[in-house]
C-alpha cells in the first residue's frame, strides 16, 4: 500500500474554478487560487498527522488525527468543522460549512499511489480533479 506522507507538487487541474465558484469564493481569490501551484506536505507524528499546503501567495496548514472533529480555516477562509477519515489508501476529508452563513459542506478525496495523489473535490454536483506528483 502506497504510503501517505511524502511531498506532491500539482501538475493538473481540473474544474478549480467551478468549484471555488460553488463554494462561492469571490473573484480575485479564485484567480489567485487558478494561478497557484501548490505543493503539499503531509507527516505524521505519533497518531498526529500535519498537511502542509504550499503556494507562492498563502501556506495553510492543518493538524488532525483520523476520525477526530477539528475546526479547519481553509485558504479562502471559511472556518469549517474537518473530520478526516483514512479509508484504504485513500484520505476523505469531509468539511461542514456554518450553516448560519448558509456555507456549503465539501468533500475532499485524496488517494495516494506510489508516485501520485490524485486529488478530487466535490461540492453539490460539482466535481473538481488534481493531480499531484510525488516528490519523496
Amino acid at each position: 500500500m502506497a504510503k501517505i506522507e511524502g511531498k506532491f507538487k500539482m501538475e493538473s487541474s481540473e474544474n478549480f474554478d467551478e468549484f471555488m465558484k460553488a463554494l462561492g469564493v469571490g473573484l480575485v481569490m479564485r484567480k489567485m487560487g487558478n494561478a497557484a501551484t501548490p505543493t503539499v506536505e503531509i507527516t505524521k507524528d505519533g497518531d498526529t498527522y500535519t498537511m502542509k499546503t504550499i503556494t507562492t501567495f498563502k501556506t495553510t496548514e492543518i493538524k488532525f488525527k483520523l476520525g477526530e472533529e477539528f475546526e479547519e480555516t481553509t485558504a479562502d477562509g471559511r472556518v469549517v468543522k474537518s473530520v478526516i477519515k483514512l479509508d484504504g489508501n485513500k484520505l476523505v476529508h469531509n468539511q461542514v460549512g456554518d450553516k448560519e452563513k448558509k456555507e456549503k459542506d465539501s468533500v475532499l478525496f485524496r488517494e495516494f499511489t506510489d508516485d501520485k495523489m490524485l486529488m478530487e473535490c466535490k461540492v453539490d454536483d460539482v466535481v473538481c480533479k488534481r493531480v499531484y506528483t510525488r516528490l519523496e
